[in-house]
């Protein structure tokens, strides 16, 4: 995709919804729309990361620990903000059974900047590029950044759109819930 197209693309779903609506159990989406990903089996996927050591991660094989899908883009803004929150939720959470993936979505012009984007804002969890989209086309984020929590037995429960000063509050609300149960 041209960066111009690119751009709009980023605009567009930023206004439409609303980057930064978070979305309770059961809940709606972006834009007040049900997600059809919330209260169902999370879509599997196995992904390479692209940063630390090299690895594959199938998301089936993390049943039995809460799992936060994150798709984001070294040309989004609200995922500079959100990477230093979702580090410090994983450091936190990681031994009690959280583990954190985030997918890139950027072209593959863009994917040699990952690595460094990943850096510079922190993150220490599995980070992985989704170039053929594969991923995205299972969950369809609404925009950059979009994120999945799923339970441990790999149901959808809970989808934020967008990211906002304080969103990581709720999540790690919804991340404790899930590890309790």
């Amino acid at each position: 995709m041209p960066f111009s197209s690119r751009v709009i693309g980023v605009f567009a779903g930023l206004f439409v919804s609303g980057c930064g609506a978070a979305a309770t159990e059961g809940g709606a989406g972006s834009a007040g729309d049900p997600s059809a990903l919330v209260g169902n089996p999370a879509p599997d996927f196995r992904v390479e990361t692209v940063t630390g050591t090299k690895a594959t991660i199938a998301l089936k094989s993390l049943r039995g620990r809460v799992v936060l899908v994150d798709f984001w883009g070294t040309f989004c803004k609200p995922c500079k903000e959100s990477f230093p929150k979702l580090q410090a939720l994983s450091g936190k959470y990681a031994a009690s059974g959280l583990t954190i993936i985030g997918i890139s979505e950027d072209d593959v012009d863009d994917k040699d900047k990952i690595p460094a984007f990943a850096a510079n804002y922190g993150a220490k969890f599995a980070i992985a590029w989704d170039g053929d989209r594969t991923v995205a086309g299972q969950y369809k984020p609404d925009s950059m950044p979009s994120s999945f929590v799923i339970d441990r037995s790999g149901v959808v429960r809970f989808e934020h759109v967008g990211f906002r000063a304080g969103d990581e509050l709720t999540i790690e609300r919804e991340i404790t819930g899930l590890l309790s149960r």
